[in-house]
Protein backbone atom coordinates (compact mmCIF):
# COMPACT_ATOMS: atom_id res chain seq x y z
CA UNK A 1 0.00 0.00 0.00
CA UNK A 2 1.49 3.33 -1.07
CA UNK A 3 1.41 6.51 1.01
CA UNK A 4 -1.65 7.90 -0.78
CA UNK A 5 -3.73 4.78 -0.20
CA UNK A 6 -2.51 4.59 3.38
CA UNK A 7 -3.60 8.19 4.00
CA UNK A 8 -7.07 7.49 2.57
CA UNK A 9 -7.46 4.26 4.54
CA UNK A 10 -6.37 5.85 7.80
CA UNK A 11 -8.46 8.90 6.92
CA UNK A 12 -11.63 6.80 6.76
CA UNK A 13 -10.87 5.39 10.21
CA UNK A 14 -10.05 8.82 11.64
CA UNK A 15 -12.96 10.40 9.81
CA UNK A 16 -15.32 7.94 11.50
CA UNK A 17 -14.18 9.25 14.89
CA UNK A 18 -15.27 12.72 13.73
CA UNK A 19 -18.38 11.52 11.91
CA UNK A 20 -20.18 10.07 14.93
CA UNK A 21 -19.98 13.26 17.05
CA UNK A 22 -20.62 15.44 14.00
CA UNK A 23 -23.89 13.63 13.26
CA UNK A 24 -24.78 13.87 16.94
CA UNK A 25 -24.07 17.60 16.94
CA UNK A 26 -26.14 17.97 13.76
CA UNK A 27 -29.13 16.40 15.50
CA UNK A 28 -28.76 18.63 18.55
CA UNK A 29 -28.34 21.80 16.50
CA UNK A 30 -31.33 20.91 14.36
CA UNK A 31 -33.28 21.02 17.63
CA UNK A 32 -31.82 24.46 18.38
CA UNK A 33 -29.01 23.61 20.85
CA UNK A 34 -25.28 23.86 20.13
CA UNK A 35 -22.97 21.72 22.25
CA UNK A 36 -19.40 22.99 22.45
CA UNK A 37 -18.93 20.30 25.08
CA UNK A 38 -18.88 17.65 22.33
CA UNK A 39 -15.18 17.24 23.06
CA UNK A 40 -16.06 16.44 26.68
CA UNK A 41 -18.69 13.94 25.55
CA UNK A 42 -16.06 12.20 23.44
CA UNK A 43 -13.59 12.12 26.34
CA UNK A 44 -16.22 10.64 28.65
CA UNK A 45 -17.12 8.06 26.03
CA UNK A 46 -13.48 7.18 25.37
CA UNK A 47 -12.71 6.58 29.04
CA UNK A 48 -15.98 4.76 29.76
CA UNK A 49 -15.38 2.48 26.79
CA UNK A 50 -11.80 1.73 27.77
CA UNK A 51 -12.67 1.15 31.42
CA UNK A 52 -15.57 -1.16 30.55
CA UNK A 53 -13.47 -2.97 27.98
CA UNK A 54 -10.67 -3.51 30.49
CA UNK A 55 -13.09 -4.73 33.16
CA UNK A 56 -15.14 -7.08 30.98
CA UNK A 57 -12.77 -8.04 28.21
CA UNK A 58 -15.40 -7.04 25.65
CA UNK A 59 -14.84 -4.12 23.28
CA UNK A 60 -18.55 -4.12 22.44
CA UNK A 61 -19.55 -3.61 26.06
CA UNK A 62 -17.01 -0.81 25.99
CA UNK A 63 -18.82 0.80 23.05
CA UNK A 64 -22.12 0.62 24.96
CA UNK A 65 -20.45 2.19 27.99
CA UNK A 66 -19.01 4.89 25.73
CA UNK A 67 -22.48 5.70 24.44
CA UNK A 68 -23.82 6.14 27.96
CA UNK A 69 -20.76 8.11 29.07
CA UNK A 70 -21.21 10.65 26.28
CA UNK A 71 -24.98 10.75 26.77
CA UNK A 72 -24.56 11.56 30.47
CA UNK A 73 -22.50 14.66 29.68
CA UNK A 74 -24.93 15.66 26.95
CA UNK A 75 -27.93 15.27 29.25
CA UNK A 76 -26.29 17.55 31.81
CA UNK A 77 -25.65 20.15 29.11
CA UNK A 78 -29.23 19.99 27.82
CA UNK A 79 -30.65 20.23 31.34
CA UNK A 80 -28.55 23.30 32.11
CA UNK A 81 -29.49 25.01 28.86
CA UNK A 82 -33.14 24.03 28.51
CA UNK A 83 -34.30 23.87 32.12
CA UNK A 84 -31.93 26.28 33.85
CA UNK A 85 -31.59 28.72 30.92
CA UNK A 86 -27.79 28.59 31.04
CA UNK A 87 -25.79 30.12 28.21
CA UNK A 88 -25.32 27.45 25.53
CA UNK A 89 -21.70 28.25 24.73
CA UNK A 90 -20.63 28.72 28.35
CA UNK A 91 -22.31 25.50 29.47
CA UNK A 92 -20.60 23.47 26.76
CA UNK A 93 -17.17 24.88 27.54
CA UNK A 94 -17.59 24.36 31.30
CA UNK A 95 -18.57 20.73 30.77
CA UNK A 96 -15.58 20.27 28.48
CA UNK A 97 -13.25 21.49 31.21
CA UNK A 98 -15.07 19.29 33.72
CA UNK A 99 -14.67 16.25 31.48
CA UNK A 100 -10.95 16.94 31.03
CA UNK A 101 -10.45 17.06 34.79
CA UNK A 102 -12.56 14.03 35.65
CA UNK A 103 -11.15 11.80 32.90
CA UNK A 104 -7.60 12.80 33.82
CA UNK A 105 -8.18 11.77 37.44
CA UNK A 106 -10.28 8.67 36.81
CA UNK A 107 -8.26 7.56 33.80
CA UNK A 108 -4.95 7.32 35.63
CA UNK A 109 -5.62 3.71 36.56
CA UNK A 110 -6.17 2.74 32.90
CA UNK A 111 -3.07 4.22 31.28
CA UNK A 112 -1.16 0.95 31.63
CA UNK A 113 -4.09 -1.42 31.12
CA UNK A 114 -4.82 -3.22 27.88
CA UNK A 115 -8.14 -4.07 26.26
CA UNK A 116 -9.37 -6.27 23.46
CA UNK A 117 -9.72 -3.93 20.51
CA UNK A 118 -12.59 -3.90 18.05
CA UNK A 119 -11.92 -6.54 15.38
CA UNK A 120 -10.96 -5.65 11.82
CA UNK A 121 -13.50 -7.21 9.48
CA UNK A 122 -13.03 -7.51 5.74
CA UNK A 123 -16.32 -7.36 3.83
CA UNK A 124 -16.48 -10.48 1.62
CA UNK A 125 -16.14 -9.61 -2.05
CA UNK A 126 -16.01 -5.84 -1.54
CA UNK A 127 -12.83 -6.03 0.49
CA UNK A 128 -10.96 -7.62 -2.42
CA UNK A 129 -11.75 -4.86 -4.91
CA UNK A 130 -8.45 -3.30 -5.98
CA UNK A 131 -7.68 0.05 -4.34
CA UNK A 132 -11.26 0.63 -3.11
CA UNK A 133 -11.45 -2.52 -0.99
CA UNK A 134 -8.62 -1.71 1.44
CA UNK A 135 -9.75 1.91 1.76
CA UNK A 136 -13.45 1.34 2.47
CA UNK A 137 -14.04 -2.30 3.36
CA UNK A 138 -11.29 -3.47 5.71
CA UNK A 139 -12.18 -1.77 8.97
CA UNK A 140 -13.80 -2.40 12.34
CA UNK A 141 -17.60 -2.71 12.45
CA UNK A 142 -18.15 0.83 13.76
CA UNK A 143 -16.80 2.19 10.48
CA UNK A 144 -19.40 0.15 8.59
CA UNK A 145 -22.07 1.28 11.04
CA UNK A 146 -21.23 4.88 10.17
CA UNK A 147 -21.87 4.14 6.50
CA UNK A 148 -25.43 3.18 7.41
CA UNK A 149 -25.90 5.89 10.03
CA UNK A 150 -25.58 8.81 7.59
CA UNK A 151 -28.53 7.88 5.32
CA UNK A 152 -30.46 6.76 8.40
CA UNK A 153 -30.07 10.20 10.00
CA UNK A 154 -31.07 11.87 6.73
CA UNK A 155 -34.16 9.67 6.46
CA UNK A 156 -35.12 10.25 10.09
CA UNK A 157 -34.75 14.04 9.79
CA UNK A 158 -36.56 14.52 6.49
CA UNK A 159 -38.90 11.57 6.06
CA UNK A 160 -40.37 10.92 9.51
CA UNK A 161 -42.80 12.74 11.79
CA UNK A 162 -40.24 12.70 14.61
CA UNK A 163 -37.72 14.38 12.32
CA UNK A 164 -40.27 17.02 11.37
CA UNK A 165 -40.96 17.78 15.04
CA UNK A 166 -37.25 17.99 15.78
CA UNK A 167 -36.57 20.38 12.89
CA UNK A 168 -39.61 22.46 13.78
CA UNK A 169 -38.31 22.71 17.35
CA UNK A 170 -35.08 24.13 16.04
CA UNK A 171 -36.93 26.63 13.88
CA UNK A 172 -40.02 27.71 15.80
CA UNK A 173 -40.37 25.99 19.20
CA UNK A 174 -43.47 28.05 19.99
CA UNK A 175 -45.25 26.48 17.01
CA UNK A 176 -44.33 23.01 18.26
CA UNK A 177 -45.73 23.93 21.67
CA UNK A 178 -49.00 25.13 20.14
CA UNK A 179 -49.25 21.80 18.29
CA UNK A 180 -49.27 20.02 21.65
CA UNK A 181 -45.64 18.90 21.76
CA UNK A 182 -43.00 19.59 24.40
CA UNK A 183 -40.11 21.40 22.67
CA UNK A 184 -38.05 21.28 25.87
CA UNK A 185 -38.24 17.49 25.95
CA UNK A 186 -37.44 17.29 22.24
CA UNK A 187 -34.32 19.39 22.78
CA UNK A 188 -33.17 17.39 25.79
CA UNK A 189 -33.69 14.11 23.92
CA UNK A 190 -31.92 15.38 20.78
CA UNK A 191 -28.87 16.71 22.63
CA UNK A 192 -28.61 13.61 24.83
CA UNK A 193 -28.86 11.26 21.85
CA UNK A 194 -26.36 13.35 19.89
CA UNK A 195 -23.95 13.28 22.82
CA UNK A 196 -24.35 9.51 22.93
CA UNK A 197 -23.13 9.39 19.32
CA UNK A 198 -20.18 11.56 20.38
CA UNK A 199 -19.50 8.99 23.10
CA UNK A 200 -19.43 6.27 20.45
CA UNK A 201 -16.91 8.38 18.56
CA UNK A 202 -14.78 8.46 21.69
CA UNK A 203 -15.15 4.70 22.05
CA UNK A 204 -14.08 4.23 18.44
CA UNK A 205 -10.96 6.23 19.29
CA UNK A 206 -9.97 4.40 22.47
CA UNK A 207 -10.93 0.78 21.74
CA UNK A 208 -10.70 0.86 17.97
CA UNK A 209 -8.39 3.43 16.43
CA UNK A 210 -5.50 3.73 18.93
CA UNK A 211 -6.38 0.88 21.35
CA UNK A 212 -5.15 2.78 24.42
CA UNK A 213 -6.07 5.47 26.92
CA UNK A 214 -4.19 8.66 27.74
CA UNK A 215 -5.16 12.11 29.02
CA UNK A 216 -7.02 14.41 26.63
CA UNK A 217 -6.73 11.81 23.88
CA UNK A 218 -9.46 13.36 21.72
CA UNK A 219 -7.06 16.25 20.97
CA UNK A 220 -9.69 18.57 19.50
CA UNK A 221 -11.73 16.01 17.52
CA UNK A 222 -14.92 17.23 19.18
CA UNK A 223 -14.29 20.79 18.07
CA UNK A 224 -13.59 19.57 14.55
CA UNK A 225 -16.97 17.80 14.65
CA UNK A 226 -18.72 21.07 15.56
CA UNK A 227 -16.83 22.83 12.76
CA UNK A 228 -17.83 20.13 10.26
CA UNK A 229 -21.52 20.71 11.04
CA UNK A 230 -21.11 24.43 10.37
CA UNK A 231 -19.21 23.86 7.13
CA UNK A 232 -21.77 21.28 6.01
CA UNK A 233 -24.66 23.69 6.60
CA UNK A 234 -26.50 21.09 8.70
CA UNK A 235 -26.74 18.51 5.85
CA UNK A 236 -25.89 14.88 6.74
CA UNK A 237 -24.25 13.97 3.42
CA UNK A 238 -21.91 16.95 3.59
CA UNK A 239 -21.15 16.07 7.20
CA UNK A 240 -19.94 12.69 5.92
CA UNK A 241 -17.72 14.30 3.30
CA UNK A 242 -16.38 16.90 5.72
CA UNK A 243 -15.54 14.28 8.32
CA UNK A 244 -13.53 12.25 5.82
CA UNK A 245 -11.75 15.34 4.52
CA UNK A 246 -10.59 16.20 8.03
CA UNK A 247 -9.79 12.56 8.71
CA UNK A 248 -7.55 12.36 5.65
CA UNK A 249 -5.91 15.68 6.49
CA UNK A 250 -5.03 14.49 9.99
CA UNK A 251 -3.91 11.08 8.72
CA UNK A 252 -1.75 12.60 6.01
CA UNK A 253 0.56 14.17 8.58
CA UNK A 254 1.30 10.80 10.23
CA UNK A 255 1.79 9.18 6.84
CA UNK A 256 4.20 11.91 5.78
CA UNK A 257 6.18 11.45 8.99
CA UNK A 258 6.27 7.68 8.44
CA UNK A 259 7.70 8.25 4.96
CA UNK A 260 10.43 10.53 6.22
CA UNK A 261 8.83 13.90 5.47
CA UNK A 262 9.40 16.31 8.35
CA UNK A 263 6.17 17.80 9.72
CA UNK A 264 6.07 20.00 12.80
CA UNK A 265 3.97 18.07 15.33
CA UNK A 266 3.22 21.16 17.40
CA UNK A 267 1.74 22.86 14.34
CA UNK A 268 -0.43 19.80 13.70
CA UNK A 269 -1.71 19.88 17.27
CA UNK A 270 -3.11 23.39 16.68
CA UNK A 271 -5.07 22.30 13.60
CA UNK A 272 -8.36 21.39 15.34
CA UNK A 273 -8.51 24.75 17.08
CA UNK A 274 -7.59 26.71 13.95
CA UNK A 275 -10.28 24.87 12.01
CA UNK A 276 -12.85 25.66 14.70
CA UNK A 277 -11.94 29.34 14.66
CA UNK A 278 -12.23 29.50 10.88
CA UNK A 279 -15.61 27.77 11.04
CA UNK A 280 -16.89 30.25 13.61
CA UNK A 281 -15.68 33.18 11.48
CA UNK A 282 -17.39 31.78 8.38
CA UNK A 283 -20.53 31.11 10.39
CA UNK A 284 -20.55 34.65 11.76
CA UNK A 285 -20.19 36.16 8.27
CA UNK A 286 -23.00 34.30 6.59
CA UNK A 287 -23.65 30.87 8.01
CA UNK A 288 -26.40 31.98 10.36
CA UNK A 289 -28.67 32.55 7.39
CA UNK A 290 -28.54 28.77 6.79
CA UNK A 291 -28.79 27.78 10.43
CA UNK A 292 -32.00 26.58 12.09
CA UNK A 293 -33.82 29.76 13.07
CA UNK A 294 -34.05 28.92 16.75
CA UNK A 295 -30.32 28.16 16.92
CA UNK A 296 -29.35 31.34 15.13
CA UNK A 297 -31.61 33.37 17.42
CA UNK A 298 -30.17 31.75 20.53
CA UNK A 299 -26.57 32.37 19.43
CA UNK A 300 -27.39 35.94 18.46
CA UNK A 301 -28.80 36.56 21.94
CA UNK A 302 -25.67 34.96 23.41
CA UNK A 303 -23.31 37.18 21.48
Amino acid sequence: MNGFEQALTTGVEGGTIILFPALGELIGERAGIVNLGTEGCMLAGALAAYAAGAATGSAWLGVVAGLFGGAAVGFLHSWLVVKQRADQLASGLVLWFLAIGLTSVLGTAYVSKTVTALPIVTVPGLGSIPWIGPILFRHDPLVYASYVLVPLVWWALYRTRAGLVLRATGERPEVVSVAGRRPDLVQIAAVTFGAGLAGIGGAQLSVGYVDSWFDDMTNGYGFIAVAVVLFAAWRPILVLLGSYVFGVALAAAAVLQAHGVAVNQYLLDTLPYLVSLVALVVFARGGRSRAPEGLARALTNTS
